[in-house]
């Protein structure tokens, strides 16, 4: 590993500060035994010394630098559901036939706290998140996310998305979605087993979205419950949801 210009010379003024510091000392005390055996005080220390340098401020700094990633990567995640996610969750969960089973799961209260969200994922991770692709306007599908598909290249060109996998492979599922929409022309004259294939892409991208959405919400909750206000104010899982204060 090669060493930087400013290390070596921050290395040797440190050096002549030390010795310079034992030299006085010896000049104005006159007790070189005193200060050969503060000197071997000094290396008893040492081991500690760096235990506490290199082990526990370091992984304060780690988990500091973690934190302030994970706040970066939420940014990014809450600009993804402001642009694209809350409103496919919506087209998405109209074709759920069986949404009304998990509906009141995912209307999140003000006063949640980590336990509800855990709680919630618990309930609904049995749920199928299947979409049938005829109950939806997949002209409108198509449309809406061709209409994201600069901003969603953006985000994947984004190098903070490296430090969260579960939300990469969302916006790689809702990317692939577009794709294979935008490459059909005619949506009425595809045969039933396009249509089967459209509905996996359609389904693996709705199952990723929803729980990533309430990682976010909890997110939200903890850090920053002002945007938690508005995402419950505008709860697509909630048919009453108004962004109006009430």
């Amino acid at each position: 590993m090669k060493i930087a210009d400013w290390e070596i010379k921050l290395g040797v003024i440190l050096i002549c500060i030390t010795l310079t510091v034992y030299s006085l000392k010896f000049i104005i005390l006159q007790n070189p035994g005193d200060t050969v055996n503060y000197i071997f005080n000094s290396f008893g220390f040492l081991p500690m010394n760096v235990l506490l340098v290199t082990v526990v401020l370091n992984k304060l700094l780690s988990v500091r630098s973690k934190k302030d990633k994970m706040d970066k990567l939420n940014m990014v995640i809450g600009t993804f559901f402001s642009e694209v996610g809350t409103g496919l969750m919506s087209k998405l969960s109209s074709g759920d036939s069986a949404i009304e089973d998990i509906r009141k799961e995912l209307i999140i209260k003000g006063d949640f706290s980590e336990d509800d969200f855990e709680r919630v994922r618990k309930n609904i991770k049995s749920h199928s998140f299947t979409v049938n692709i005829s109950d939806i306007d997949v002209i409108s599908l198509e449309s809406y996310l061709s209409g994201k598909r600069d901003f969603m290249i953006r985000l994947l060109e984004n190098p903070v998305l490296l430090e969260h996998e579960d939300f990469t492979e969302l916006l790689r599922a809702v990317f692939h979605l577009e794709e294979e929409l935008q490459c059909r022309d005619d949506f009425a004259c595809l045969p039933s087993t396009d249509f089967d294939h459209l509905n996996g892409d359609i389904n693996r991208a709705y199952g990723k979205l929803v729980f990533q959405w309430l990682d976010y919400m909890s997110h939200l909750q903890e850090r920053y419950p002002y945007l938690f206000s508005l995402m419950i104010r505008t709860n697509p899982f909630d048919d009453n949801a108004s962004p109006v204060v009430k």
